[in-house]
């Protein structure tokens, strides 16, 4: 009875025999289900980027984004359900503003998410709430320089020089894996990140996406911004020539 949750997945404070919470389970389900996010710790900054699912031709490009910002040297990519995500990063600036006025400087990018990390942690402790079905990639630009953590549904948090979250991860984090990301720079990184997006992509070609991407550059006084059109343009067309590139090698290959 337990393996399959009967029973012990109508609370979250409710542990299956085998010692499982079915609903932070659920919760890490529907983030799994979810577009591709990936976030990759360059030398001289922080990218993130997100395979936005269109989900209605009709949806106007740019709405509904999976990237914001948090504080100036910070921003969150959201992979799950959005509305969660949202809320969760409405907390987080809500940290960020209370320190900023507390200690006058930006908050460190490991206390934003430990503050977020018990946030999250929270809601899998009660009955009367339910875990966030989804999990944030934070990337932050402070005096310990680039730093890029991920907070899961069970409020676990870590951090990483790369990471891949959503459907493709396991193709995108191959593909990072790969990567020599102490000597990528943040242009660069640009370019291996919607790279790695389109490559993770490739199994569902049959739905649409958009590339939604950001940087914290180092050289701008760290601050989140999107990533300018211009070279995001380019990124993309680097991207599907790479893509282009491997479908004709793998042709080459099977003549």
């Amino acid at each position: 009875m337990s393996a399959i949750g009967t029973g012990y997945d109508l609370s979250a404070s409710t542990y299956s025999p085998d010692g499982r919470i079915f609903q932070v389970e659920y919760a890490t389900k529907a983030v799994e289900n979810s577009g591709t996010a990936i976030g990759l710790r360059c030398k001289d900054g922080v990218v993130l980027a997100v395979e936005k699912l269109v989900q209605s031709k009709l949806m106007v490009p740019g709405s509904n984004r999976r990237i914001l910002a948090v504080d100036r040297h910070s921003g969150m990519a959201i992979a799950g359900l959005l509305a969660d995500g949202r809320h969760v990063i409405k907390r987080a600036r809500d940290e960020a503003e209370n320190y900023r006025d507390i200690y006058r400087v930006p908050i460190p990018g490991k206390m934003l998410t430990d503050r977020i990390g018990q946030y999250v942690s929270m809601h899998t402790l009660y009955s009367s709430v339910r875990p966030f079905g989804s999990a944030l990639l934070i990337g932050a630009v402070d005096t310990h320089g680039p730093q890029l953590f991920l907070v899961e549904p069970s409020g676990v948090y870590w951090g990483y020089a790369g990471c891949a979250i959503g459907k493709g991860k396991q193709v995108a984090k191959a593909e990072i894996e790969k990567l020599k990301l102490d000597e990528l720079t943040v242009a660069e990184g640009v370019k291996e990140a919607a790279r790695i997006i389109y490559a993770a992509h490739d199994e569902n070609k049959d739905r649409e996406f958009q590339l939604e991407m950001s940087w914290i550059p180092v050289a701008n006084g760290g601050r989140h911004q999107p990533v300018p059109p211009e070279i995001q343009a380019e990124a993309e067309q680097y991207a599907k020539d790479a893509l282009l590139g491997d479908e004709m090698e793998d042709d080459d290959d099977d003549m």
